[in-house]
């Protein structure tokens, strides 16, 4: 059976690393408007004459995509920010929670997540349903993207020989931390601190934690044995040994692009009291048109690593 599959916003960096992982399909026909996308009565049959469509807009433009959907039968995966925190959708991480995956399969309205929220949630949110770190607790995180996560404005202005390095969302009102706060359980807003560097794509995450101020002042061991537990059957998460991470002298952040994997690392002394939770991810993978594929996979019944590396 051939599924048809729309994405309305090809065009942009997140709808053409989809495309391209959906054209060489046997099992997927995609519909393609060419010079008719900005048609609105195109873009109207196509998203109601699909059995899966993929939004790849900014958010008020997914919102008015949504309302254009009449027939309740089209699934949709929506790539912005708009739904993400949405109860009526089902947020898109895979293997963020037992169960997610059905939930995922069952539902017509999936929001992909964000790549920096990836990132953060798979490292944080099984430490939180552990009960090692507090719902309330005070959570940090600190991220570097390429700069390919930008749009079209901040591809240019890197590829054009800006600065090596940005620190931005120095408001700390970042549209990420609702859906980084809700999705890992903690009750207080989390502090964001991202960052953008002057290569294409590519991202890593990272938590710092005191042991020693956190209830029962857990050790390395059961940080990392609580993250090795939640993620024992994921396909696309993996948490390097602590054996692996003790030799390692630096992370490159471009060490996962083209593939929908996202490896976790444990850094920290054994005998101390503080870690460093790194996540490792392509920003346009894992973090954006792989997650997508993925989430499109469970909800067609296919195989979930289809079209994937």
């Amino acid at each position: 059976m051939t599924h048809t599959i729309f994405i309305d916003g090809e065009a942009g960096t997140t709808g053409l690393e989809i495309r391209e992982r959906l054209e060489a399909r046997g099992d997927l026909e995609l519909i393609l408007l060419g010079d008719r996308r900005r048609d609105v009565e195109a873009r109207r049959e196509a998203l109601n004459g699909a059995d899966a469509v993929i939004l790849c807009l900014p958010d008020d433009a997914a919102k008015e995509a949504v309302a254009m959907i009449e027939n309740p039968s089209v699934r949709v995966i929506d790539a912005s920010t708009a739904y993400r925190v949405d109860p009526a959708w089902t947020y898109g991480f895979a293997e963020m929670a037992p169960g997610q995956r059905e939930t995922i399969a069952a539902a017509t309205r999936v929001s992909n997540p964000g790549c920096y929220p990836t990132g953060f949630i798979g490292l944080v949110r099984p430490l939180v349903s552990a009960g090692i770190i507090p719902a309330g607790w005070p959570v940090t995180v600190n991220a570097v993207s390429g700069y390919s996560g930008g749009g079209k404005a901040m591809i240019a202005e890197f590829e054009a020989g800006a600065e090596p390095y940005r620190a931005y969302g120095l408001s700390l009102k970042h549209k990420h931390v609702p859906e980084m706060t809700r999705h890992t359980g903690l009750e207080r807003p989390v502090l964001f601190a991202p960052a953008v560097g002057a290569y294409r794509q590519g991202m890593l995450v990272e938590v710092p934690l005191h042991l020693g101020a956190l209830p029962g002042s857990p050790s390395v061991e059961v940080v990392h044995g609580a993250l090795v537990e939640a993620y024992a059957d994921a396909r696309f998460v993996e948490v390097a040994s602590l054996e692996e991470t003790e030799v390692l002298t630096g992370i490159d952040p471009e060490g996962l692009n083209g593939t929908n994997s996202m490896r976790l690392h444990v850094f920290g002394d054994r005998a101390g009291e503080q870690v460093r939770l790194v996540a490792l991810l392509d920003n346009l993978g894992k973090g954006a048109s792989g997650a997508a594929v993925q989430n499109l996979n469970l909800m067609l019944g296919l195989d979930e690593g289809a079209g994937l590396s």
